[in-house]
């Protein structure tokens, strides 16, 4: 079924060998990032991060209409409002379809250890949606949320705290801090995914939770295959292939989607790794009339509104990427025509991997 998860523990067709390279800093006290000194977290107590009109201005530029980050060259996505609103209805869509937390979550945060402050963090939080839910639902927990600009909330729960911090130049001030590490659609902003779960693997408690989520960059057809770019794909296929070059070509990883099991799975330092799949949608095209095709369509709804935002929010990083203009201009108007009409099937596959740290 479509939207319903594929679970596939011991599926081997979207795995591949731990690399065992890695393209992170040397391990040190503390690194700045490319820019600023003062933007790396030292990774504080917990305490809300003061939200200063410096820290604002330092955090971002303006390209091409959209405010983006200002201390990475490789996640070229914007982090202003309208980007934030897109990845809030994008958190409502991923938990109502592949539920609010990895089945453990329960079990690896609960206030059980007397004397232990449970902790949590999440790394490229995006919006914040995901760890703001994490500091609500377990109050008694430390939620922190890492991304290359602040967290934009006003009323931060007080177990709650934002790092600014560039992931890219190691986790080494994180090292055995955190019972859950969560990370969600943060490839095409990684040099080195392999690399980064190596060091996840030094910052999560024995015992405690790893939770990644992935997709691929791609649009998949009827026989949950990737659709071939030729002259007969479809213009989101197309659109879609635009952002895997770009993201490849500012050192991203666009295909970690599928090696993250992989990864996972076959690295020293964890057990009990578990690989779902789910697949959505690209728009409303399915013509069943039973309550799942009605579902599906539901959540295609939702999904096809998601990339309508995304091809407003991925111009930056095509453009920026040497994309020109009117080829972009060409295939954006014709995706963003496809997905109102609705008519053109297509999948986007979102591929789940969750394990624990061995003791």
């Amino acid at each position: 079924m479509s939207l319903s998860r594929d679970v596939a523990d011991d599926d081997s067709d979207a795995c591949s060998l731990m690399s065992v390279s890695s393209g992170f800093a040397p391990s040190m006290a503390s690194s700045a990032t490319t820019a600023d000194w003062d933007m790396r977290s030292a990774s504080r107590p917990p305490s809300v991060l003061s939200m200063t009109s410096s820290l604002r201005q330092n955090a971002y530029r303006h390209e091409y209409g959209r405010g983006i980050n200002n201390y990475s060259e490789v996640y070229r996505l914007p982090a202003d409002e309208e980007e934030l609103s897109r990845l809030d209805k994008q958190h409502i869509m991923f938990m109502e379809v592949m539920g609010k937390y990895a089945p453990p979550m329960e079990e690896v945060l609960a206030d059980d250890t007397p004397g232990e402050i449970k902790t949590c963090v999440d790394l490229g939080c995006g919006s914040g949606s995901w760890i703001l839910d994490v500091a609500r639902d377990f109050p008694h927990c430390s939620a922190v949320a890492v991304d290359l600009v602040p967290m934009q909330v006003l009323n931060m729960p007080p177990n709650c705290r934002s790092e600014v911090d560039d992931i890219n130049l190691g986790l080494q001030h994180f090292y055995g801090d955190f019972n859950v590490v969560h990370a969600r659609l943060i490839s095409s902003g990684i040099r080195d995914y392999a690399g980064l779960i190596n060091h996840i693997a030094l910052t999560v408690r024995p015992g405690g939770l790893v939770d990644l989520s992935e997709f691929d960059f791609q649009v998949y057809g009827t026989n949950k295959k990737p659709i071939p770019i030729d002259q007969h794909a479809s213009a989101v296929a197309r659109w879609m292939n635009l952002v895997h070059q770009a993201v490849a070509r500012q050192g991203g990883e666009p295909d970690a989607a599928n090696h993250i099991h992989g990864w996972l799975r076959d690295h020293d330092a964890f057990e009990d790794v578990h690989y779902r799949r789910w697949w959505f949608q690209t728009t409303t095209w399915n013509q069943g009339t039973d309550p799942e095709s009605r579902r599906q369509n539901r959540y295609g709804a939702a999904m096809r509104d998601d990339i309508l935002a995304f091809l407003h929010s991925g111009r930056p990083l095509l453009l920026g990427s040497g994309c020109p203009e009117h080829i972009l201009n060409d295939v954006e108007d014709s995706a963003r025509k496809e997905l109102q009409e609705g008519r053109v099937p297509g999948f986007i596959l979102m591929q789940h991997v969750y394990g624990r740290r061995k003791h």
